[in-house]
This record gives structure tokens, sequence and C-alpha cells, in this order.
């Protein structure tokens, strides 16, 4: 499995991409088994009040949660990609410029 992380405004958001091989999780809505790549990550957008308070960039933001979308993908770089565009659009609904955040790509390796 790989991490995808991104880091802006002091906070991070990492999500899972599962590889050709690995198991991703199964529940309603997940991609069809047979999809090579699974990304799976928290999805959320910035509310007035509610919601679970974060600091981002100095600042007080209320973001609510919605449940995660799992995506399949051919291919090991559209997984990366996809991932890499939903970090920054995550980042972009509460209120941070999508060319702040850093993203890394790191594998993980549960001993």
């Amino acid at each position: 499995m790989l991490l995808v992380r991104g880091e802006a405004g002091g906070t991070t958001l990492t999500g899972s991409l599962y590889e050709r091989g690995e198991r991703a999780p199964t529940f309603k809505g997940a991609p069809d088994e047979d999809a090579p790549y699974v990304w799976v990550c928290d999805e959320f957008y910035q509310v007035e009040s509610g919601g679970t308070a974060q600091t981002v960039s100095g600042k007080e933001v209320h973001v609510a949660f919605e449940t995660p979308m799992p995506r399949g993908f051919d291919t090991r770089e559209q997984a990366i990609d996809a991932a890499e565009e939903h970090i920054r659009t995550q980042f972009a609904r509460i209120g941070v410029d999508m060319d702040d955040v850093e993203i890394s790509v790191e594998k993980n390796d549960p001993q």
C-alpha cells in the first residue's frame, strides 16, 4: 500500500492507495474488486458552524466530513495522479490554495 499525503497550512491529509495484489477494503460503494489500484481517502468541506474545528494557516476552520468514496484505476500512474488531485481538492474546499499543498508518496510496510 502507498500512503499519499498532502500538507499545507499546518495540517495533513493522508489517503491509502492499495496496489495490485493487495486487498482493498470492501464496503458499500467500493470499486469493482478487479480494479488493480484502489484509492481511499476522506472527503470534507468547510462549514460555517458545527463540524470539526481544525486549525489551518493559523485560523480555525470548521470541517464536515463526507463518506470516503473509493475509486479504482487500471494503472499506478492514473491512481497516483487522481490521489494527488483529490488531496489538493480537499484542501481547496477549506480555503487552502491548491498550489500550496505539498504532496508525498511513500510505501507503507506494515511490520
